[in-house]
Formats: structure tokens, sequence, C-alpha cells
């Protein structure tokens, strides 16, 4: 795994690739994967900020078969419709990139369902998405589902008292729970997988610190971090280097599902990939469990239900909150 890089991925060709998140590491990723010759659908909330990095994929990779396609995680009707049109549109999904995120808004603020806007778009948006994806992504070739999420997740923990941050908010913890809630989701899908053989590769990948517009848009341009990002650029790795986590979860043939990676070098700060070392409250395998059912009933999401003896069954319908 010495220094592996873009150019170390295996071609693409044939395959389907959804990438949440139009900028920063959405865009590296979606870009890597278009040279690797992957059918790349592009998902964000901006249909002109996604219409301009579809413009500079073709731009870079003259022939990419890159499209975007209108996704908000903040909103659960949102993905409901998206996975809707793309139910319709493609008849398998190969490997699914769960990597638009929020991160450490000042004040509280709220998604269209009510939930805190981090924990309701990093976790529990992406959460609602892999179940409306799921019957496509069991349909794919080796599918592999790649959650984002971060080294806040070190310091996180899952307050179920607390959980929408109602009772106290502070911008960093939120987004610490949330990063941990996607590391746990991830490696929940995995013992789900392979209890109910649905043949998924579920893989959790974060990026070290990384240059990207996450910090200012989240924070706030003239924020503490805002400031750094700007002034303490030469502490950020590029984006290009921070996706290959990323890149190197959703292709590398040497992945093991239920794995997590990272960058090698500084504490996993920056670097070539790596095994990253998963925090032991992301281990609690009854935390996962509760987290699990909690998000379910948050999000209405379906997914089968699993049986102890591997058997999976299709859970009833739910009805999304409002």
């Amino acid at each position: 795994m010495t220094s592996w890089t873009a150019s170390d991925i295996p071609s693409q060709r044939g395959r389907t690739a959804v990438v949440t998140g139009t900028g920063g590491l959405g865009f590296e990723d979606a870009l890597a994967l278009a040279r690797a010759d992957a059918h790349v659908i592009l998902a964000g909330r901006s249909p002109s900020k996604g219409a301009a990095a579809v413009e500079r994929i073709r731009q870079s990779v003259p022939g990419a078969t890159v499209r975007f396609a209108a996704l908000d995680l903040a909103s659960l009707d949102s993905i409901e419709a998206f996975g809707e049109r793309l139910h319709s549109s493609i008849g398998s999904l190969d490997l699914l990139i769960n990597n638009a995120g929020v991160m450490t808004p000042p004040e509280r603020q709220v998604t269209a369902n009510g939930f805190e806007l981090q924990f309701g778009t990093n976790h529990l948006g992406h959460f609602a998405l892999t179940a409306q994806l799921l019957p496509l992504l069991r349909r794919g070739n080796q599918p592999r589902v790649v959650t984002l999420s971060s080294v806040a997740a070190r310091a996180g923990a899952i307050d179920f008292d607390n959980l929408q941050s109602e009772r106290s908010y502070k911008p960093m913890v939120a987004y610490g729970q949330s990063k941990l809630a996607c590391l746990m989701f991830a490696l929940e899908l995995q013992r789900r997988s392979d209890a109910a053989g649905w043949g998924i590769q579920s893989i959790a990948a974060h990026p070290g610190i990384s240059r990207t517009d996450l910090l200012p848009n989240g924070a706030g341009a003239w924020s503490a971090p805002g400031i750094a990002r700007r002034y303490l650029w030469f502490l950020f790795q590029p984006a290009a280097q921070g996706a290959l986590p990323t890149l190197f979860a959703a292709t590398s043939l040497q992945v093991q599902g239920g794995a997590y990676y990272g960058p090698d070098k500084l504490g996993e700060t920056r670097g070539y990939p790596t095994g990253a070392k998963v925090p032991p409250q992301a281990l609690d395998v009854g935390m996962a469990e509760r987290l699990w059912s909690e998000s379910e009933r948050l999000t209405g999401a379906l997914f089968p239900l699993v049986h102890a003896k591997g058997s999976s069954v299709a859970s009833t319908q739910r009805t999304y909150p409002h």
C-alpha cells in the first residue's frame, strides 16, 4: 500500500458510481473515477455548482461519462426522489461514496425534517440514501459503499439524550458525534451485509486534514477554523491528496469489507492511504445496533430485516417524518 495514488486505480469501465458532494473531496473522487472510465453520477444540492463540476471533469477527461443529479441530504423528500429517479434510470449500482458533509456551523441549524444539521446531513441523510439505493447495490458487480468519517470521530460520542443537540449545541461536539455515527454505520452495514448475504462491501475512510471548503462553508470564512484554512493553508493537504483514502477504499483490490482507511503520516492527518485506527467507541456493537434502530425510526429508512440465521426479508414501509 506504499504511496498508493490515483494512478493505481484499476479500470472502472462498466462500473456505475454515485458520489455525494460536488466540490472538494467529492469532486476529486468523481474526477479520478471518471479517469478510470467509471460512469459517475455526481449528486449535490446546487445545479449550478454541479454543472460546473461536470464541465471541469469533462474538460480534464474528454469523453468522460459523468452527470449531475440533484440531491439534498438535509431533506428526506429529496433523498426519496433521488432514489426513485435512479431506480428508473439505471438497473444496478456498483459504488456509492457517502462523502458530502456539513462542518461546525456556529449556530444550531436544522434540516427540512427538524434534525440537527450536521447529524441530519452527515449521518442520517446518508443512512437514508443508502437504504434507498440498497436494491440497486445488491444488483451491482462487487458493490461497495464507502462512508466518510473524520479524525474528529476520535473524540466523538453518541449522546442519545441529546442526539439533535437540543439541550446544548457545541459545533465540534455535534460534528464529532455525526462523524462517529458515520463510522459506526459503515461497520454495522458490513455486519448486516454479512449476516443477510447482501454481497455488499461497506468500508469507512477519512481524509485527514484537507484543503477543502468544508471549514469556511460551515463555520464561516471569518471563524477561527475558516481563518486557519485561509492563512495556515500549508497545514492542510490538497483535496486530491485527501481523497486518496476514499478512492483506495472504493477501488483497490486489497480492500476488505468493514475496514477503515486514512492517511499514513502525522497521526493520520496527511499522507497516503493506509489502515486507520478505529476509535474504541466505534467498536461498541450494542451502541451501533441502537444507533441503527434510532436512525431507521428517525428517517423511515427501508432496510431489509436481518434475522439471526443470516436470512433477510423486506421490512415494512415506514412513513417519513415531516
